[in-house]
């Protein structure tokens, strides 16, 4: 229970229409999951906000009727109920992540909250700096596409990053549980849909930008004015970690009051880093002039080293240290996960989705086997997303991989043969011949693996961690590292 007063403390302006002295027992923006104080001493606050799908002031009527008696909107009704506090705002997706820090008594100022942003590495970063956080003696949360964990304690996962509400509330969790830090990836669309406003930031990392959720942005450019937006907002207290390889590793940073420092593998930064050998077995590195083995391979996953060490040393870790954990460290769910059969032939499961991810674990498979293996891509697209990439993953594939085969990803609501032709589209003429299109996600899997022999690799790309597939608004149990390892009898 707070005061409706002292949390509103948390927002820069509004009007206030009614009786300030409430008790709120919960914030709520969805009316459906109102629950009402049967005695009347307590009220949950329902933010009325507008969505992309729906409206939240549709509902104001309704959240009343379940009990509500404070509202939040930026639009009040045309007629007020003398029993209910009208909060009158600019902007409710601000008002929600203000009000929620609050509410929970501003959790994220009793951590060291690290968050990273950018289009692909987000993952396996907060992944391994949870873990090597952990390995080192610290107590600390993560909030990831994969779980949420609190310490050990696990948290399922539904956004890469949660609402408001969930978010604060998790992070109050991880004080409660006496966490002294936590790691968290945060989307491009949290930052548009304000869910991070009110949220504190040790620090922030950006890994890279490429072409992804355009059906959202609509542009590029947009897409990089929300990853920039998070460093825009950081406080001076905190640090922003950039990887200057990236063109826009800068840009992120320009107006940033945080302290900047940088890492690269190509030129001198903060966090300098050379690949001395990469192989299927992992990356014999120097880091500021150590050398280390770590058992994650891939150019990419050097930057996602060099980002963990970065990230550690700037919070007071001690960089030999946090090497030797480090070098124990293994990959994330779905992040180049390595199946050997018992032949010799290897299987990857990654969660590769956008091309440049792709590409990027396809030049990895082909730079660790040194050209020597033929390299099967299983490849799909989901549904209700950005089209515009769907003939450029099928060309990417075509171009690294001896045979590709196409296949469903998460159609969600679309026809999974309409994705299929789009991506069809990519495919070269020349190389037709070597691609198979199987809708069926099951039986794709089972013919790569009956085509994979002679010490060859399949990389089953798209879902990575991913258990399920989504068909119509239902989710299937459905998981890549199972079907394979089904396949390979293991």
């Amino acid at each position: 229970m707070k005061p409706l007063i002292n949390i509103l403390k948390a927002l820069k302006s509004y009007t206030l229409h009614g009786e300030a002295e409430r008790a709120i027992s919960a914030i709520q923006f969805d009316s459906r999951k109102i629950e009402a104080d049967p005695t009347g001493a307590t009220t949950p606050l329902y933010v009325a906000q507008r969505g992309t799908q729906t409206d939240g002031h549709r509902f104001i009527g309704q959240a009343i009727e379940k009990g509500c008696r404070v509202v939040v909107c930026e639009e009040l009704p045309e007629q007020l109920d003398p029993a209910v506090t009208y909060v009158q705002v600019g902007d409710s997706m601000v008002a929600l992540g203000l009000l929620s820090s609050a509410f929970y008594d501003h959790p994220s100022r009793k951590l060291r909250l690290v968050g990273i942003t950018g289009t692909n590495g987000k993952t396996t970063t907060v992944t391994l700096l949870h873990r090597l956080f952990l390995s080192m003696g610290h107590k600390a949360g993560l909030l990831s596409t994969i779980v949420n964990k609190i310490g050990e304690e696990e948290v399922p996962s539904t956004h890469t990053t949660p609402d408001a509400v969930e978010l604060n509330s998790l992070l109050a969790r991880m004080v409660e549980a006496g966490c002294e830090y936590a790691f968290m990836e945060v989307s491009s669309h949290a930052i548009c849909q304000h869910r991070i406003d009110g949220i504190r930031f040790t620090g922030g990392i950006f890994s890279n930008i490429t072409h992804d959720h355009l059906d959202f942005h609509k542009t590029f450019a947009n897409y990089i004015k929300a990853k920039k937006a998070f460093f825009d907002h950081l406080p001076a207290s905190a640090f922003a970690l950039t990887n200057i390889d990236d063109k826009n590793g800068l840009v992120m940073t320009q107006n940033s009051k945080a302290k900047i420092c940088t890492y690269s593998l190509r030129t001198l930064a903060d966090f300098k880093g050379s690949i001395l050998d990469n192989s299927i077995t992992g990356l014999q590195m120097r880091i500021n002039g150590y050398d280390v083995f770590f058992k994650l391979c891939g150019r990419f996953n050097a930057y996602n080293l060099l980002a963990i060490y970065g990230a550690a040393v700037l919070l007071g870790q001690e960089p030999q240290e946090v090497l030797r954990h480090m070098s124990m460290l293994g990959s994330a769910a779905g992040r180049f996960q390595v199946v050997r059969r018992s032949d010799g032939c290897v299987a990857v499961v990654d969660y590769a989705h956008t091309p440049d991810a792709l590409q990027n674990v396809l030049e990895t498979i082909v730079d660790v086997t040194e050209h020597k293996a033929e390299v099967i891509t299983l490849v799909g697209c989901g549904g209700d997303r950005d089209k515009t990439k769907r003939p450029e993953m099928a060309e990417i594939a075509c171009k690294y991989s001896d045979k590709v085969i196409l296949t469903s990803d998460n159609p969600r609501t679309e026809n999974p043969a309409t994705i299929l032709e789009e991506m069809m589209a990519g495919v070269p003429d020349s190389k037709r011949n070597k691609v198979m299109v199987i809708d069926n996600r099951h039986e794709a899997i089972k013919t790569g693996n009956m085509l994979l022999n002679n010490g060859g690799v399949l990389l089953i790309a798209g879902k990575g961690h991913e258990n399920y597939q989504e068909i119509n608004h239902v989710k299937h149990h459905f998981d890549d590292m199972e079907e394979i390892t089904n396949c390979f009898n293991l």
